[in-house]
C-alpha cells in the first residue's frame, strides 16, 4: 500500500494500455505514451468514478485532451488566416 492509492489505480490502468502501444508504429507509440502521461492531469476526475478499473474515464480524459488540442489548433489557424487576410488587404 502507498500513500497515494489513487495513483496506483491510474498507474495500473496506464500499464494495461502499454500492450496496445506496443502494437503501434514507433511514431504512434511515442505519441500514445505521451497521451497516457497526460492522464496525470486528470487523475482526480478519473478517480472520481470510484471503480477499480477506470477505462471509461481514462478514455474520456484522452478524448478531452485531444479535443483541447484540436481547439487550440483551430484557434491558431483562425488567427493565422485573419493575419494573412489582413496582410493581403493592406497590400492591395
Amino acid at each position: 500500500m502507498t500513500l497515494f492509492p489513487e495513483a496506483d489505480i491510474l498507474s495500473r490502468e496506464m500499464e494495461s494500455w502499454k500492450g496496445f502501444a506496443e502494437c503501434l508504429s514507433p511514431n504512434d507509440k511515442q505519441e500514445f505514451l505521451k497521451m497516457l502521461e497526460k492522464l496525470h492531469d486528470y487523475s482526480t476526475a478519473i478517480n472520481a468514478k470510484a471503480e477499480p478499473f477506470p477505462s471509461e474515464p481514462v478514455i474520456m480524459a484522452l478524448l478531452l485532451e485531444q479535443h483541447k488540442l484540436i481547439q487550440f489548433l483551430r484557434n491558431l489557424m483562425s488567427k493565422t488566416n485573419k493575419k494573412s487576410n489582413k496582410d493581403k488587404t493592406s497590400l492591395a
